[in-house]
């Protein structure tokens, strides 16, 4: 589809692009808003969906948002535009994280983000095991680019770098099982089958617990989930970080991470992300390892395996100020 008008149709397209990126426990912490004088969209952050103990500094809370910044762009290149980003554009609405600006036609070398169209709608976590097949190297490439591709960095572990990463994991994992107050937070945001609410983790998108106790998924202690599988013995991790970390930088990470997403469901590879880590500030600067100086921002899990369970969306026809004028 092309198309350089910005009505009704295209809008819907944008935004429907925009809020099916990933956000921490599915908060989906945006807000979106179309100036139609200057044709760019505003994303905002809609700070009344965080997670004060999970997420105190709201880091994931900005990957989230960069994340659909990112959606935003490929819809926004697929219609026919060159997106135009600007990061925190003001210091006077801290708010505002981000513009895109649909400047355009698309020239002869279109933005190579419109090619990921697609993958927005086929992206699911998958919380499930994977069969334990090696995704192939040239695939782990393109991940790895589109990272870079963003401003960020993707590493991908030999086996004794891997096994480090899930026991610091494994190490978030127990420190959160054991924290009542955080555990409460957490299942705040779950829901449960016949529950009227676009927000939050569905229960039935959840996965099971690993019997082997191999990989550590997030424990949401509900009595509702899966019962206990094995998991694949070989795990393909890679780890998402950033020279620094700075809110711009949270931004960019969000960006990276989508598109990394996006990349792999293009080469039908499945993935998860593993948080826990990143939520303790000492279990956090330990994933750097200890020669190098990065900020690791999130663990990706992927390989292949079942589709996951969807998780709902808000419709875009009520989210706040998301029409022409609105």
């Amino acid at each position: 589809m092309q198309t350089r008008e910005v009505d009704a149709t295209a809008v819907q397209a944008l935004l429907a692009a925009a809020v099916a990126a990933p956000s921490i426990h599915n908060t989906q912490p945006w807000r979106f808003r179309l100036d139609p004088d200057s044709r760019s969209v505003e994303v905002r952050v809609d700070r009344n969906r965080s997670l004060p103990l999970t997420d105190p500094e709201r880091r994931a809370q900005f990957l989230s948002v960069g994340a659909a910044v990112l959606n935003l762009r490929v819809a926004a290149a697929h219609l026919g535009w060159t997106p135009v980003v600007r990061l925190l554009p003001t210091v006077d609405d801290p708010t505002l994280l981000a513009t895109v600006q649909l400047a355009g036609p698309v020239g002869e070398a279109p933005d190579p983000v419109a090619g990921l169209y697609d993958a927005i709608e086929r992206r699911h976590t998958s919380r499930m095991p994977f069969t334990g097949r090696p995704v192939p190297d040239p695939v782990v490439a393109d991940m790895i680019g589109a990272a870079r591709a963003e401003g960020a960095q993707l590493d991908v572990p030999d086996i004794i770098g891997t096994r480090r990463l899930l026991r610091l994991t494994q190490a978030a994992e127990a420190r959160n099982a054991t924290h009542p107050e955080r555990a409460a937070e957490t299942r705040t945001w779950l829901t449960t089958p016949g529950a009227d609410s676009a927000y939050g983790i569905p229960v039935t998108a959840l996965g099971p617990r690993d019997s082997s106790g191999h990989v550590p998924m997030r424990d949401f202690a509900t009595p509702l989930r899966l019962p206990a599988l094995r998991f694949e013995r070989h795990v393909q991790i890679a780890l998402l970080w950033t020279p620094r970390d700075r809110l711009g930088d949270w931004l960019r990470a969000g960006q990276a991470l989508e598109r990394v997403l996006l990349t792999a469901t293009v080469h039908g590879v499945r993935t998860s992300m593993l948080h826990q880590a990143m939520e303790w500030p000492d279990l956090r600067a330990a994933m750097s390892g200890p020669r190098r100086r990065c900020c690791p921002q999130l663990l990706i899990r992927f390989g292949y395996g079942p589709e996951g369970g969807r998780t709902p969306r808000a419709a875009t026809a009520r989210t706040p100020r998301a029409v022409p004028g609105g």
